[in-house]
């Protein structure tokens, strides 16, 4: 009985219950949308990332991370090897030279990474194939590189022009080869496309005279989850000589705002929760004060103060439940076509493009998202109806029957 008086109540003021209720649903379409596109720009800065350069797990020498010299090349490599292709998890890995060196043209020069790789295996590594914008991908042949496009822009080149790449060698001495371009890549990232050039790694070897040395094997998993279970199974084989690093570990602060987001969501909630509650309240307490005579009349016939009270949490808890449903479904279909075509951003492509996530967000709505805002509004809504509830319920009937 209280569901329906409650419910009947609710339209008996048909305006003001329509305006709190959409107060309500404007709110949950708000944090539906800034929650989904704020975790779908985060979670792409991340695979971005990983996707350039970074992969699941990298393993090296140890203490290569902190000083990612040539002298630090991994011993044994060839036992690391073996033991990735024998590994239940590793979907595929790719060996890698790694040095910091000196690109130069006719009129410019940049430092870079330059990074030597088997091209069959690092393309099964990273997105940096499908992010070629001009030319071609490397081939086994020597003497080929392929740069950014900011860095091709610096050092005025394209495809056809030689570049010389000087870095120092193993031995202490000054490493140099003359590379053609053969290719231009452009990621979601100036920075990486301006610090990061990718030659033939037999090349690079021979350059930095290395024999078989390798710097790093990057890895890419099966399945993410296992990640630490990998992780734990590679270190325990590979022993303390040896470094497995997982991409939280690699990327502690694209990691950390992750978790910091998960946390600060809660702020967001808290400013709408509070916007809707006055609105609440005030709605709550207009209602309750034009039904006093009425309230009185219902305490002199034997309903307690009690079940009054729950009465007008309960009109305040179904406006909260209708609103969050109607919400949760509005904002649900605005949020298909956004994940599906994304949003353009490009007039602030240069700064999306410096951060790393590129100028088109794909919203990401999560489960926990959902759950949060729909057990959140209707929990804010009750909240709100506290204080009314509590002047309804404290009303002495013969005082409420006489009010006028």
């Amino acid at each position: 009985m209280l569901f329906t008086l409650a419910w009947r109540n609710i339209w008996r003021n048909y305006r003001r219950s329509v305006l709190v209720l959409l107060s309500v649903v404007i709110g949950l379409i708000a944090i539906i949308l800034y929650d989904s596109l704020s975790i779908g720009m985060i979670q792409q800065m991340l695979d971005n990332q990983i996707g350039a350069h970074v992969s699941h797990i990298q393993v090296h020498k140890k203490g290569f991370n902190d000083n990612p010299v040539i002298q630090n090349y991994l011993p044994d490599p060839a036992r690391v090897r073996q033991l990735l292709a024998q590994q239940k998890g590793v979907a595929h890995f790719s060996e890698r030279v790694i040095t910091f060196g000196i690109v130069s043209s006719a009129t410019g020069a940049s430092g870079v990474s330059m990074v030597g790789i088997y091209p069959q295996q690092e393309v099964q590594i990273t997105k940096i194939k499908n992010s070629l914008v001009e030319g071609r991908y490397l081939g086994d042949a020597p003497h080929e590189i392929v740069i950014g496009r900011k860095l091709a822009e610096k050092l005025d080149v394209g495809l056809g022009d030689k570049v010389v790449a000087m870095a120092s060698a193993l031995s202490g001495a000054i490493g140099s080869d003359v590379f053609r371009v053969v290719g231009i890549y452009e990621t979601f990232s100036s920075e990486f496309d301006k610090s990061h050039a990718y030659v033939y790694l037999p090349n690079l070897q021979q350059m930095l005279e290395f024999e078989s040395q390798i710097s790093e094997f990057a890895v890419i998993l099966g399945n993410l989850e296992r990640q630490n279970e990998v992780q734990a199974a590679l270190v325990q084989e590979l022993g303390s000589g040896y470094e497995v690093l997982t991409y939280k570990q690699l990327l502690p602060l694209l990691v950390m705002q992750v978790d910091v987001y998960k946390e600060t969501i809660f702020i967001f909630y808290a400013i709408i929760g509070i916007a809707m509650m006055f609105g609440i309240i005030n709605t709550m307490l207009m209602s309750v004060f034009e039904r006093i005579h009425e309230f009185g009349v219902l305490m002199a016939v034997g309903m307690k103060n009690r079940r009054l009270f729950v009465m007008i949490l309960l009109e305040a808890f179904l406006l909260g439940i209708s609103g969050t449903v109607i919400g949760a479904v509005i904002g649900y279909l605005i949020y298909l076509p956004l994940a599906d075509s994304g949003i353009n951003l490009s007039a602030f492509a240069d700064g999306l493009n410096s951060i790393g996530s590129g100028s088109v967000i794909y919203p990401i709505l999560t489960p926990e998202s959902i759950v949060s805002a729909i057990f959140v509004i209707p929990a804010i809504a009750v909240l709100g109806a506290i204080y009314p509830a509590l002047r309804a319920a404290r009303l002495d009937p013969i005082t409420a029957i006489r009010h006028v």
